[in-house]
């Protein structure tokens, strides 16, 4: 696939990208296991189809010392034994937050999960990783950035 709109280099969306990785920078810096961050965000990717957030954080997760298996289940969380009960709710909160817009919800039995296994900063971080890595995910859909040439840490 080629990209359709380069995102980086135009200066309106280069701005607001930039702003967003400073927004990123808060949840980097949270109480929020960072396992649980790259599989929520893969997780998002996933759902919304975007190629380039899924090649990014699954080489991301990879490069911090995720297993290989664990990133292969993402996908099927549910049904695979190698997730935690708190990142098997952090995983039920980010599809149906992402989701909304299918006329779903966070349901309560996931918020009581989510609260059950996450403090409220942690929690914070939860939920503003969710609506980040869903705007990520927007952002490249759209403009059809290319997936496959990411490396770990290049825009650290």
């Amino acid at each position: 696939m080629e990209a359709r709109f380069n995102l980086y280099t135009n200066p309106v969306t280069a701005s607001f990208v930039k702003r967003m990785r400073m927004a990123g920078k808060v949840i980097d810096e949270s109480p929020l296991p960072n396992a649980t961050y790259e599989l929520v965000q893969i997780r998002v990717a996933q759902i919304n189809g975007c190629s380039f957030c899924t090649d990014m954080h699954t080489k991301d997760a990879a490069h911090a010392g995720e297993s290989t298996v664990r990133i292969n289940l993402v996908a099927a969380w549910r049904e695979a034994t190698v997730f935690t009960e708190a990142e098997r709710a952090a995983l039920a909160m980010a599809e149906e937050a992402t989701r909304v817009a299918d006329g779903g919800q966070v349901s309560e039995d996931t918020w009581d999960q989510v609260r059950k296994h996450y403090d409220d900063d942690q929690v914070g971080a939860l939920i503003a990783a969710i609506a980040l890595i869903n705007a990520w995910t927007r952002l490249n859909a759209v403009a059809h950035t290319p997936a496959g040439d990411y490396v770990p840490g290049q825009w650290s």
